[in-house]
């Protein structure tokens, strides 16, 4: 089977910047799917991140993405152009997600099926809340999240119809780098 994630990056204490764990959040609050997917919040872990990209055939990433729209413009980013386009500063992520493709493809391990989809921030700055123009548009994203996972064999159900068997749910696991030195 293959193993799907969806990787929600962000700093929920800035503003916008969070959106990648509110539409993580949303998600799965939404729906559960089968087969399950993986949702992981990222957070802002960085290089730490590599293992699970690695070990991903398809990854689907969440986050604000800063393309000089207008706030709450959607943007979609194909595989080949997640790399080219981060390069180019648009995400306050970007030199680590940047960091992450290229060693990723380096050692030829980066997932077949690469999309990253975000929102123009309208406002990165110390706030919890989103602003008004990203909040209206979380929703669509989500929408188009689920659509992406519908395309990769994903079916999805709503949360409401999910038994309480843990078969076809998708939890949000929180990313937990390793520590150890002998990991280095």
């Amino acid at each position: 089977m293959l193993r799907s994630v969806v990787l929600g990056l962000g700093n929920p204490l800035m503003g916008d910047d969070g959106l990648g764990l509110a539409a993580l959040n949303s998600l799965a609050a939404t729906c559960a799917f089968d087969p399950p997917v993986e949702l992981i919040d990222g957070g802002t872990w960085g290089m730490n991140l590599l293992p699970v990209i690695e070990a991903a055939d398809s990854l689907l990433l969440l986050d604000a993405i800063d393309s000089g729209s207008s706030p709450g413009t959607l943007v979609v980013l194909e595989r080949d152009h997640v790399p080219r386009r981060l390069s180019g500063k648009l995400s306050p992520h970007q030199i680590d997600v940047a960091e992450i493709f290229a060693l990723a493809t380096l050692r030829g391990t980066l997932p077949r099926r690469v999309v990253a989809l975000g929102l123009q921030p309208g406002q990165v700055r110390l706030s919890t809340e989103l602003s008004e123009p990203v909040k209206r548009a979380l929703p669509r994203l989500v929408e188009l999240a689920i659509e992406r996972l519908i395309e990769w064999g994903h079916l999805p159900r709503p949360k409401s119809a999910v038994a309480s068997s843990e078969a076809g749910s998708c939890r949000i696991a929180v990313f937990e780098p390793c520590t150890s030195s002998a990991s280095l």
